[in-house]
């Protein structure tokens, strides 16, 4: 992606995940804002955003971080969301039974004693291989990817969602259930 177009996801993310407030904006339940109402606020707060340039970065974004509703008039985040009003509503999914968390190793011993905790977001996010994972912990230091059990999880009564983008979510990671390097 262009500088300009990682600019333009870097606002997407914060608006759409984290903070519509800025902008006044307000999401639905369901995390979805009126991409005119989106336009017209980001522009309100000297954001000038086209609507070519919002569909170019929901198309290019290697993570397939947006989603555009079938009718073309909202958009929205498909997972990441802060926001304890937010329910992107997935229905619950059957996960492989391996998943993995890339994260740095610095935080490995909290993980340990904790296990995986959505800190700031609503859900953990797991990917289905190791590659997904490691790119994920190589973002916030040296990485190391964790092995997590979602069949032992999903034995237990731990409940999966799969967002459109293909990221696993999780209310959390027992460490029982997590394998560490």
């Amino acid at each position: 992606m262009t500088d300009n177009l990682v600019q333009t996801s870097k606002f997407l993310s914060l608006i759409l995940r984290h903070a519509p407030e800025k902008i006044g904006l307000v999401l639905d339940p369901h995390g979805w804002a009126d991409i005119g109402q989106l336009l017209a606020q980001s522009a309100r707060h000297g954001r000038h955003l086209s609507r070519e340039q919002l569909e170019d970065v929901v198309a290019r974004d290697s993570k397939t971080r947006y989603a555009i509703s079938a009718d073309g008039t909202r958009i929205r985040a498909n997972q990441g969301h802060s926001l304890a009003a937010v329910d992107i509503g997935l229905p619950p999914a059957t996960p492989p039974a391996m998943l993995y968390h890339g994260t740095a190793s610095r935080f490995v011993d909290a993980i340990r004693a904790a296990g995986l905790l959505p800190g700031s977001r609503n859900h953990v996010h797991l990917s289905a291989n190791r590659e997904t994972a490691m790119a994920v912990g190589a973002r916030h230091g040296k990485p190391v990817v964790l092995t997590v059990d979602a069949a032992a999880m999903q034995a237990q009564g731990h409940v999966f969602h799969v967002a459109d983008n293909g990221v696993w979510l999780a209310a959390a990671v027992p460490a029982g259930c997590i394998g560490f390097p």
